[in-house]
């Protein structure tokens, strides 16, 4: 058994830091997905502020981690709003950003890094610079963060398929773990395990489209991105394999007797990779929002590998680069499990599944993308 699920707002965060096992040097996945994202964020950003005009312009990025992405959307506003400005002859609005994550991000890196970029985006924009102030939010986003109709723009990318928990319901009355052996849903998972994943992520998304809401001004909107799935059952799809390779690698360690196995089967993860159709059915449901844009992208699993070929030009690679990014992201909840000792083996024995996978078959990420405009 696990109190997981009363710590997952303590416990997750991204590795923090600039060394190898660092999201910052493990991020490329992410940022890749945000300049392909960037024709929507940029014409969102465009529509919000020809439509307000306002004097100051407030843009909150939930869920920004550290690293080089967190300023891509600061700098992204900056570009836009400094452009437009100049076309439509208007006084340079001041725009506050606000940075959020949750408590146990690396802030620290992310101010130290303001400087740096601060100089690198002035060099880039020149005279089209308007005057910008960056400060950090922590907590999470699955409740309120802001004033009453204070923020004009939220951005969100890769954060959404994190739910504020572990889902409730996945023990027995007796408390046996109905999951036992996975840590996320699979086709083996009972019926129970894969309804208390959907109803958790229902009420976590219904939660954050309210707050939202409720922060946003009139004529405010946002640009959401995450991973999620094409097929319609939870258990079908690359996310299942994705984190089937790594409970082969820990029920390993569990059969060899490296780990606990009755932690194995009390560990699972505050995930979820929902259909466009669920994301869709609950924004119909709150109300609240039009829906502007609804875009599916796919991306490789391996990073670094831009190919469109169906095999793996190098699955040793392939299967390094995967384990060492799907470390910088979980490497947190797994030591809060299992302790940090057995962490090297475990993605040793990861990378070598995902290796041995992708000799059968090239494995992608499906991405949502969802555009969002508050109704008045």
């Amino acid at each position: 058994m696990t109190d997981m699920g009363m710590k997952v707002e303590q416990v997750l965060h991204m590795v923090g830091g600039a060394g190898e096992t660092s999201y910052a040097t493990n991020s490329r996945l992410q940022e890749k997905t945000m300049y392909r994202t960037k024709p929507i964020l940029d014409n969102a950003i465009e529509e919000m502020y020809r439509t307000l005009l306002p004097e100051r312009l407030v843009v909150a990025d939930l869920g920004c981690s550290s690293g080089p992405n967190t300023f891509l959307v600061v700098s992204e506003v900056l570009g836009v709003v400094g452009e437009l400005r100049r076309r439509l002859e208007q006084k340079p609005p001041e725009i506050q950003f606000f940075l959020n994550d949750l408590p146990g991000n690396d802030f620290n890196n992310v101010f130290r890094s303001l400087e740096r970029y601060g100089k690198k985006i002035e060099e880039e924009k020149g005279e089209l610079l308007v005057p910008y102030y960056v400060v950090g939010v922590p907590g999470s986003f699955y409740g309120r963060l802001f004033p009453c109709r204070s923020v004009h723009f939220f951005h969100s990318s890769y954060c959404l398929m994190w739910l504020s928990q572990v889902p409730q319901g996945l023990e027995s009355d007796r408390g046996v773990p109905l999951n036992k052996g996975n840590i996320y849903i699979t086709e083996t998972s009972p019926p129970q395990v894969v309804e208390a994943y959907q109803e958790q992520h229902r009420r976590d998304f219904s939660s954050f489209l309210k707050s939202r809401y409720a922060e946003l001004s009139v004529g405010g909107g946002m640009v959401l991105t995450f991973l999620g799935r094409k097929k319609q059952h939870p258990a079908l799809g690359d996310l299942s394999l994705l984190w089937g390779l790594l409970a082969e690698a820990l029920n390993s360690m569990a059969s060899e007797g490296v780990i606990a196995e009755v932690k194995v089967d009390g560990f699972n993860l505050p995930f979820y990779g929902p259909s466009m159709q669920e994301v869709k059915s609950v924004i119909h449901d709150e109300g609240l929002f039009d829906l502007d844009q609804a875009q599916t992208l796919e991306a490789n699993w391996d990073p670094f590998d831009d190919s469109e070929d169906d095999l793996a030009f190098d699955n040793v690679a392939n299967g390094k680069n995967v384990a060492r990014y799907i470390r910088a992201v979980i490497e947190p909840l797994i030591a809060h499990q299992f302790g940090d000792a057995m962490l090297d083996e475990l993605f040793l024995r990861y990378a070598d599944n995902v290796s041995k996978h992708s000799l059968k078959a090239k494995t992608k990420f499906t991405i949502l993308v969802i555009g969002l405009k508050r109704k008045a």
